[in-house]
């Protein structure tokens, strides 16, 4: 095995225990609302809550995680989340629950912020953060399955939550050796790319929101729509988790060799309307073929959209604004679903919630074509009427280390201005190639008149 893995797969665990609250909504949005005998819309508060305390810890470590260091606060964060989620999971009352989920989704926030920046920081931050996405997936298909035989109320998915940070905690020793895989950055600098980044960011709101209104809410769908028992929406939501970790692993195959606009873009639009079936469904088999179709694409499209983020910054800044952002939309989506079912009914919202992804397709795409640049491999760089620059510099003996590897991220152009006045004393026959000349080779093109 290479070194890479070793040093992404604490990233991942890390990632994994930030974002698994938020795979988890659902079933603590519903017990919230069953056994503490709350009103949909204030489970769905709730929830929203957690997730805005999430996102105000990502917001407050943008930019400042390779200041702390990111082992430092990987394990705050995971304090945070064992103490928080476990006092929520002991409460009987539901200011403590609230207070308890609050704790916990701050430190849920801290610990996907630290991953997020360390993803940034990878030679290949599409391959971690589909790592990541394929870790909590599995790890939240894991629950759907056990969760609902074992009862415990609302206390069981936040003893999951706090359990899987306490496990996860171990691996907070080696981030420093993930962090250190990274390219090295200086420490200030004003952030890259900011009208993309901020379009990206304000996209990926209203992206998450759209998604988690609906995620919120599947399972009342289930349950007064359907007619399901929760065993069974367990098994429909383990499934689509498991379609989720094929759609990953695809994801993870596939790389760069679309780009991110064609996943980002096709993705969103079979979104949309795996949105409208599941919840427009009146029978088990539309209610599955709907979840299972958009969980599946769901984790394809936010890892390019993760890896699309961590392209702008190395330092991986937009990777956690953009990040928290997204947690924001996440917070909003239950109280959002809540209102929308309320009033218009689950079909309702689903025509609403399809219409403002498929808007929101075209500016996040229009980013990916933009910024995300296209994989360097044999014919996407060309001479004017030659042979592909990365072929040639293989081929033709160049210093090792000054052409860039096949499939790493093609270069910006630097354009170099002349003067007026120099160019009328220039002229087509005063530049000639650089080349073997002598005996010796050129580095750079050279002028008769230098």
């Amino acid at each position: 095995m290479s070194s890479r893995p070793r040093a992404a797969w604490p990233l991942v665990a890390v990632f994994t225990a930030g974002y698994l609250a938020a795979y988890l909504l659902p079933t603590i949005v519903g017990r919230l609302s069953v056994y503490l005998g709350l009103s949909t819309a204030q489970a769905g508060l709730v929830g929203s809550a957690l997730l805005l305390s999430s996102a105000s810890a990502g917001f407050s470590l943008a930019g400042r995680v390779e200041t702390y260091g990111p082992c430092r606060p990987a394990r705050v964060g995971l304090v945070l989340c064992a103490v928080g989620y476990g006092c929520a999971a002991l409460a009987g009352s539901v200011p403590l629950v609230v207070a308890g989920a609050v704790v916990g989704g701050f430190g849920s926030g801290t610990a996907t912020a630290v991953a997020a920046a360390g993803i940034a920081a990878q030679s290949d931050p599409h391959r971690t953060s589909s790592l990541g996405l394929l870790s909590v997936s599995a790890t939240a298909g894991a629950l759907y399955l056990t969760v609902p035989h074992l009862g415990g109320g609302h206390r069981l998915p936040f003893a999951s939550i706090a359990l899987v940070a306490l496990l996860v905690w171990p691996a907070t020793s080696r981030l420093g050796d993930s962090a250190a895989a990274g390219p090295a950055v200086p420490a200030q600098g004003r952030l890259p790319h900011r009208r993309s980044g901020l379009v990206l960011a304000g996209g990926m709101l209203v992206w998450s929101m759209a998604q988690n209104a609906l995620w919120g809410v599947s399972s009342r769908i289930g349950v007064d729509q359907v007619g399901l028992s929760e065993v069974t929406i367990g098994a429909v939501f383990a499934a689509a988790l498991g379609a989720g970790l094929l759609g990953v692993m695809g994801a993870g195959v596939l790389g760069s060799k679309l780009g991110r606009a064609v996943p980002i873009g096709v993705g969103t639009a079979v979104i949309a309307g795996s949105i409208v079936l599941s919840s427009s469904a009146g029978s088990l088999g539309s209610f599955a073929t709907g979840e299972i179709l958009w969980n599946t694409v769901y984790p394809v499209v936010l890892s390019y959209l993760i890896g699309l983020a961590a392209s702008l910054d190395v330092r991986g800044r937009w990777a956690v604004l953009a990040g928290s952002a997204s947690s924001v939309g996440v917070a909003c989506g239950p109280v959002l679903g809540s209102v929308l079912s309320e009033e218009a009914g689950f079909p309702g919202m689903g025509l609403i919630l399809g219409a403002a992804t498929l808007l929101v397709a075209l500016p996040v795409t229009a980013v990916a074509l933009h910024t995300g640049g296209r994989p360097l491999v044999p014919g996407s760089v060309r001479r004017r009427g030659g042979a592909p620059a990365a072929l040639l510099a293989v081929t033709t003996g160049a210093v090792p280390g000054a052409v860039p590897k096949l499939g790493a991220p093609e270069q910006a152009v630097a354009e170099i201005s002349i003067p007026a006045l120099r160019r009328r004393r220039l002229g087509r026959n005063a530049f000639r190639t650089a080349g073997p000349e002598g005996g010796q080779s050129n580095a750079y093109a050279s002028t008769s008149d230098r």
